[in-house]
């Protein structure tokens, strides 16, 4: 009566395709007979020899059901093609014993007695002999999924006649439940009925046995492995293998990462083959662009991502641009010269853990302090930690120090400013202050978000605190900082992103060129840069409507252009405790921008961004009414 066993053969292929799972049951030997044919002990019976199987003649009175006793009559009579009133016909009572039994309720004992009654028609008696009934499960071999889950699933059987049909049913419930939850390997290996009618359910949820690496041949196996996060011993989980992937995807040390699992017979558990198809990790980069803060650029690089094999990332860019890109009367037109060293080690003692070091130089003409030339050279070295019970959150800790030098670019037209302004040029030296400092950066990260280039849902907060403690003449100081952006989906294509930004001093003397600025790409679009003006504090909002070219999906199936993103904006901020630079340029202090853009996504760098704002309050310091264009490269954070 019961399906003793159930053998599966996998197929797997695409990780990231739903595997299917092709299920030969072993069937119980009621289900075999079927299968093969085998009609049940049906047979008819007359009272009377005289009963004729004729239509016109001889109708069904009344249809009695004896023998059922957990399966209601109703049931059983809404089986039956034959009804009271209905032409009596031996074939179609056939059928419907027939049909009875394929129910699955009953045993092969069915049988149906027409009975003559005084008018020449017939009284249908059907007796029927029900299955052995299900009075509990017992469940074994669940680990990953309680009892009580998969019991909701069989509840409904208890008390019941067993049913072959409804038993293979209850065990593809089952297995699905545990792929919903990403345990595509667990199955039901068996059902035993003991002798109180007591339904033993075993599982085999699918442990891994052996993780191999396969395809790598500058790839150390550690690193790789280090990557795979589960291990030998536990049971298989497709969404966990997923995230696995995309990890090794990320080292950008891989082309293409797959999957395979085998079978092991001898142990009973499953192999799991990591195939990978390797790329050239090292680069070296000539590249010209467009910046707000930059200008025109070029670049040159080099990059390693996967430095001596052990998914190391050493990368060295040096970068030469014009300056700032529509510079006004507050910046020197000087060229923005910049240098940096950088080296990433993504998992430092522990595979959720990373370590980076970085060294720069920069030489470019200040936009934060007027008319002076900024200087700077320093390093960082930066540990990042995951927190293993919220995987969307993270949190780091930046020590470094750092050179700051302000010399003069235009003297004499600055001093024509202090001049008009009527403020002291003894005040010049407060504006260069620059000095030697030591710097702690802990910060908190959560990010939701789905993809970090061209994101549509998610959301990521950041809150940060700099302390930097000065080791010259300057006055050390402290800044709070947080950012709140949230990506909302709309429509197939399009996203709404929501973000809001502030900061402020918490302590100490805060000099000019570390004052927040507003104005600019990555604040207020339609502002030249710090044009809105520069503080001790500042807090802004900003509203973004983003969706496709219309139709370029009909026009081209070019993933490119399919991925450029049209925009409109609204940017609204304050400045607060406004500097000299704000008094010498009549810079407004607050500001509300609107206007349009284009987002341009390119795979390993981010996007850029060409937008032109338009004012729509006070611009006596950005000396443009009608709009400006800014450039910048990823989302302000």
């Amino acid at each position: 009566m019961i399906n003793e066993g159930a053998a599966f053969a996998f197929e797997f292929k695409n990780p990231f395709k739903k595997n299917k799972t092709n299920v030969e049951k072993q069937k119980a030997p009621k289900e075999k007979a079927q299968e093969e044919n085998l009609a049940p002990s049906v047979y008819m019976q007359d009272t009377e020899s005289t009963v004729k199987d004729d239509i016109e003649a001889v109708h069904i009175k009344d249809v009695e059901i004896y023998g059922n006793n957990l399966i209601e009559t109703s049931f059983i009579k809404g089986q039956l093609s034959l009804k009271e009133g209905y032409p009596f016909n031996r074939k179609t009572v056939a059928n419907d014993l027939n049909k009875l039994y394929k129910s699955g309720y009953f045993t092969q004992n069915i049988r149906a007695l027409p009975i003559k009654l005084d008018d020449g028609n017939v009284k249908l008696r059907i007796i029927v002999e029900e299955n052995p009934p299900i009075e509990g499960f017992l469940i074994e071999g669940n680990n990953c999924l309680s009892t009580y889950e998969i019991m909701n699933v069989l509840k409904n059987l208890e008390g019941k006649p067993q049913n072959i049909l409804a038993l293979n049913a209850a065990i593809e419930n089952i297995q699905e439940l545990y792929a919903g939850k990403g345990y595509i390997l667990a199955k039901v290996t068996s059902l035993q009925d003991d002798p109180d009618n007591i339904i033993t359910v075993k599982i085999d949820e699918g442990v891994i046995g052996d993780i191999k690496v396969e395809g790598n041949s500058k790839t150390k196996d550690f690193i790789v492995k280090r990557n795979i996060l589960q291990t030998p011993g536990e049971v298989y989980n497709e969404n966990l293998m997923r995230a696995d992937i995309m990890r090794l995807m990320g080292t950008q040390a891989f082309k293409d990462v797959q999957r395979d699992i085998q079978f092991n017979e001898a142990t009973g558990t499953y192999d799991v083959a990591i195939k990978l198809d390797e790329q050239r990790t090292g680069r070296v980069s000539l590249g010209v662009g467009i910046d707000s803060s930059s200008g025109f650029f070029g670049s040159v690089g080099f990059g390693e991502n996967n430095f001596l094999g052990l998914g190391q990332k050493l990368n060295l860019n040096v970068m030469a641009g014009t300056g700032i890109l529509m510079h006004d009367s507050s910046v020197v037109n000087r060229a923005n010269l910049q240098a940096e060293l950088s080296f990433l080690e993504p998992h430092f003692k522990s595979e959720n853990q990373s370590l980076g070091f970085r060294a720069f130089v920069r030489n470019f003409g200040s936009y934060q302090v007027p008319l002076a030339i900024e200087e700077r050279y320093g390093g960082d070295i930066t540990l990042t930690r995951a927190f293993e019970k919220s995987k969307n959150l993270s949190a780091s800790m930046s020590l470094g120090v750092e050179d700051v030098h302000l010399k003069e670019g235009d003297r004499s037209e600055i001093m024509k400013l202090y001049a008009k302004h009527g403020i002291s040029p003894s005040r010049r030296n407060e504006q260069l202050e620059g000095g030697f400092y030591a710097r702690a950066i802990p910060a908190l990260i959560y990010d939701t978000r789905d993809n970090i280039i061209n994101t549509r849902h998610g959301v990521i907060a950041k809150i940060s605190l700099e302390e930097a403690i000065s080791f010259s003449d300057a006055d050390s100081y402290g800044k709070l900082n947080g950012v709140l952006k949230k990506f909302i989906p709309a429509g197939r294509k399009s996203s709404l992103v929501l973000t809001a930004r502030a900061g402020g001093k918490i302590n100490g003397h805060l000099p000019e060129f570390a004052a927040y600025t507003l104005g600019g790409p990555y604040s207020l679009r339609g502002f030249n840069l710090a044009d809105v003006g520069s503080g001790n504090g500042f807090m802004m909002g900003s509203a973004e409507f983003r969706f496709p070219i219309p139709f370029m999906d009909r026009i081209t199936s070019n993933s490119f252009l399919n991925n450029i993103r049209l925009a409109g904006f609204v940017d609204a901020g304050k400045v607060f405790g406004s500097t000299i630079s704000d008094k010498l340029y009549d810079r407004p202090g607050y500001g509300i921008t609107a206007g349009a853009g284009v987002r341009i996504f390119i795979p390993g760098l981010g996007s850029i961004n060409l937008d032109y704002g338009i004012p729509l309050t006070n611009t006596k310091g950005a000396g443009h009414n009608n709009g400006f264009f800014t450039f910048g490269m990823g989302d302000m954070l």
